[in-house]
C-alpha cells in the first residue's frame, strides 16, 4: 500500500472512530432519559439494570476516546512525517495531465 492511500486509510479510520464516539453518547443520553423516566414509573428491573448499562456504555466510551486520541494523533504524525500534502499535491498533477 503506498503512503497516500495508507494515509487516507487512517483518516477513515479516525472519521469512524469519531463516529463510532457519537453513537456512544447518543446511547448514553438515551440510557440517561429512560433512568429519569423510571424515576416515575419506578419499574424494578429498569432500576436495577440501567445503572449497570449506563456504567458499561460509559466505559466503552472512555476506551473508545483513548482509541481515537492515539490513533488520530498516529494519523497526524504519519501525514506529517511523510509529507502527505505534498503527494496529495503530486497525485493532483500525474491526474490532471494523465
Amino acid at each position: 500500500m503506498n503512503t497516500l492511500k495508507k494515509f487516507e486509510l487512517m483518516e477513515k479510520i479516525v472519521r469512524e472512530l469519531e463516529d463510532l464516539q457519537n453513537s456512544q453518547q447518543a446511547l448514553i443520553q438515551k440510557i440517561g432519559k429512560i433512568e429519569v423516566d423510571n424515576i416515575e414509573l419506578s419499574d424494578g428491573r429498569l432500576e436495577k439494570d440501567l445503572p449497570d448499562m449506563h456504567q458499561r456504555l460509559a466505559d466503552n466510551l472512555d476506551t473508545i476516546v483513548g482509541i481515537l486520541d492515539y490513533f488520530a494523533n498516529k494519523t497526524q504524525n504519519f501525514g506529517d512525517k511523510n509529507n502527505v500534502d505534498a503527494l496529495k499535491e503530486q497525485e493532483a498533477i500525474n491526474n490532471a495531465t494523465s
